[in-house]
């Protein structure tokens, strides 16, 4: 066991929790303990090591800075119910009066916590994901959301995790849960942000997702953090009969940034629709997992992730699809374009499909290039300089997912923002701007 291991035990044997979650954190606590700590031999973690983590060991709890806040990150606008977490704090001076069905764990009532006991710690598998038995044992607050049967929120539900600078390096642990019963249906926004002063904060955020019988949730999950901030996280779906999951992630690069995205197909008729993009640049590190399980005949899933990679960046993608012997009549298709602006940039990409039934229709495919020349020089030979050139063409390599992104205020917030990193001087983003 290393060292952060024994601290992080230690910090959660020190933390009060409700006795409800009791057996969940013990049951955590275990499993880390007893897990072996990724190295570069771990297939998992091959190209993503976790030497930033131990040589910071960030094994005490950020604390709550509220000054001046908002002035540090701009929040997306959109009309919806706000929880403002700072360092992993609540905040409810910045949050939105709560509505019924979204509450923290801590003020749940007897319904909400026979609901939470249910499902909590259900759809995450901490055997398999070792920062979720790490959720687990520091388990002592969340965010549920419950829609009932047959109902629609509202409002959309944004939680906004705000990162402030602590004075020694510190962690947040993060949760959610979501439960969307049959015939229901959701939206959620998990925003990630930051300051632009150096952060010394790790991060380790799991969201679990119950998509009930012909329900659906529109989830995104937008990581725009500080590059020196650490950042380990995870999506985990279960998909019920007719179930859709359609989610959107985008995210730049850090020390270390690695997001788990695992969906399980355990109903006929499930979808998922997942796209991605990712901006790594400088030095910084992103890796995104996905495991998609195909448990069940005549389910659907569509996964499109794109990089822009620059600098001395890497960019880690493996996207794992897994029929198994009974999921006949599935159609899965899964796609990683990715782009290089700098010769020292690197991306490593594993595209998987692992089939054990013969009626399936699934395809795979991965790409890595640099900027068409070519198009550079049309471009130019119509007026528009090298520099603004080079912009247009990669932010046309991620546009097209911008466009599919349903909620327009995502887009109105985005797309300045991508507009100005991709027009950063060239020691900033390789050969993405010249001037």
């Amino acid at each position: 066991m290393t060292d952060f291991q024994q601290q992080a035990l230690q910090l959660a044997a020190q933390q009060s929790a409700p006795a409800w979650l009791a057996e969940l954190r013990a049951t955590g606590a275990e499993r880390w303990a007893s897990t072996k700590w990724p190295t570069r031999k771990t297939e998992a973690w091959k190209y993503t090591p976790l030497l930033p983590l131990q040589n910071d060991n960030p094994a005490r709890w950020a604390s709550v800075d509220t000054c001046a806040w908002q002035e540090a990150i701009d929040p997306i606008a959109v009309d919806a119910t706000r929880l403002v977490f700072i360092n992993g704090h609540f905040s409810t001076e910045h949050s939105s009066t709560l509505p019924a069905g979204v509450v923290r764990f801590s003020d749940a009532d007897a319904a909400q916590q026979d609901l939470l006991a249910q499902h909590l710690g259900k759809v995450m598998d901490s055997e398999r994901y070792l920062f979720g038995a790490l959720s687990d044992a520091l388990l002592r607050d969340g965010v549920l959301v419950h829609v009932p049967r047959g109902q629609k929120l509202a409002k959309p539900v944004y939680i906004v995790n705000v990162a402030t600078p602590e004075a020694q390096p510190a962690m947040s642990s993060q949760r959610v849960l979501v439960v969307v019963e049959d015939n229901a249906e959701a939206e959620l926004i998990e925003h990630y942000v930051s300051g632009v002063e150096q952060q010394n904060l790790f991060i380790n955020s799991h969201t679990e997702v119950v998509v009930g019988n012909n329900a659906q949730i529109q989830h995104y999950r937008i990581n725009l953090e500080q590059e020196d901030l650490l950042h380990v996280g995870g999506v985990h779906v279960d998909l019920h009969r007719d179930a859709r999951f359609l989610g959107f992630a985008l995210a730049q690069g850090s020390r270390l940034k690695r997001i788990d995205y695992h969906v399980n197909h355990k109903g006929q008729g499930a979808h998922l629709g997942l796209n991605g993009v990712y901006l790594p640049r400088n030095r910084q590190l992103i890796d995104y997992h996905t495991n998609v399980e195909h448990q069940v005949p005549n389910c659907t899933t569509d996964e499109v992730f794109r990089g822009i990679v620059g600098d001395s960046a890497k960019a880690v993608f493996n996207g794992r699809i897994h029929i198994h012997q009974d999921a006949q009549k599935t159609f899965a298709e899964m796609s990683n374009r990715n782009l290089l602006t700098s010769p020292t940039a690197e991306v490593y990409t594993k595209p998987e499909l692992e089939i054990y039934a013969d009626d399936v229709r699934c395809g795979h495919g991965a790409t890595i290039a640099q900027l068409d020349e070519t198009s550079v020089f049309y471009l130019q030979s119509r007026g528009v300089s090298r520099a603004d050139a080079i912009r247009m063409l990669s932010f046309g390599f991620i546009n097209e997912l911008l466009n599919e992104v349903p909620e327009q205020a995502i887009q109105d917030y985005l797309r300045p923002r991508l507009t100005a990193l991709f027009g950063q001087a060239d020691e900033k983003l390789g050969h993405m701007s010249y001037e």
